[in-house]
């Protein structure tokens, strides 16, 4: 374990590893808190939606941090850190071309589909503790679709999802060697965070809805238009909306669901 990790446990069942690791932090234990699990019973993303996988199928992480010196604006850039970090470590365990993953605003890893989907690879969920305005505390979490085979997945969720071993060509995916790339990967993203630098690039570049028109729930409200690119200080999604001719910002906290719409050229789908 490096001096990046201050305590890390794997589970073979928890109800949350969220949970695990914001008792941990409660408690006083300082970061970087890591807990893993085979199953989850409660495991959950956003808007409190269930996550679940068989058991070894895929990585359940969360990780815990104290970035008091963050701003809290910039909260979001957390669980983007974390985002990219898994992209990479993602390809790497599975021996994937650069750019085979993609993120999918404002909480999705996706991968292209055969028929011009978008199939979900992982899931990432980020909660914080606030004292005032000052963030005592975070928790991030992702779920990856590791060595799930496609004959596994449920009926419910088949055409939507993907595994890296799917994507890999039937490979096998270490979990061990996916979180410790990810771990590693995770380090000095969070050392530049901590002085202040933010892969804006990364975090444009790796983004599917980009160009594509969307349709956003935020509240009860539909908004519809072409997405341009996300806000490297707010993180939200730019919507361009063509007949006020201005780029409307989305936040994800008032976000429900994001689609990208039916295009000439390729479809991607609800996630």
């Amino acid at each position: 374990m490096s001096a990046f990790i201050a305590r890390q446990e794997t589970f073979p069942t928890v109800d949350s590893t969220q949970h695990i690791v914001r008792a941990w932090l409660d408690a006083g234990v300082p970061e970087v808190a890591v807990a893993v699990a085979d199953v989850q019973t409660a495991g959950r993303g956003r808007q409190g939606r269930d996550w679940t996988a068989p058991s070894g199928a895929a990585l359940l992480v969360s990780a815990g941090f104290r970035p008091d010196w963050l701003p809290l604006r910039h909260a979001w850039r957390l669980g983007a850190i974390a985002a990219l970090a898994m992209l990479d470590a993602g390809e790497d365990a599975a021996g994937l071309k650069d750019g085979t993953l993609w993120l999918k605003w404002p909480n999705d890893i996706v991968a292209d589909g055969p028929d011009g989907r978008l199939l979900k690879v992982a899931g990432v969920l980020g909660e914080t503790a606030l004292l005032g305005d000052v963030i005592e505390s975070a928790v991030v979490g992702i779920g990856v679709n590791g060595d799930w085979r496609a004959r596994d997945f449920p009926p419910e969720l088949a055409a939507s999802i993907t595994s890296l071993f799917e994507l890999s060509g039937g490979r096998p995916i270490s979990r061990d060697a996916l979180l410790d790339g990810w771990l590693a990967r995770l380090e000095p993203r969070y050392e530049a965070l901590r002085a202040g630098r933010f892969d804006a690039g990364a975090w444009t570049t790796r983004q599917r809805t980009t160009g594509h028109r969307v349709e956003v729930e935020a509240g009860s409200e539909l908004i519809a238009g072409t997405a341009v690119g996300v806000d490297p200080e707010s993180g939200a999604l730019l919507v361009h909306d063509r007949l006020r001719g201005i780029d409307r910002p989305i936040g994800s906290g008032e976000v429900v669901r994001c689609r990208i719409v039916e295009l000439p050229a390729r479809r991607g789908d609800l996630l």
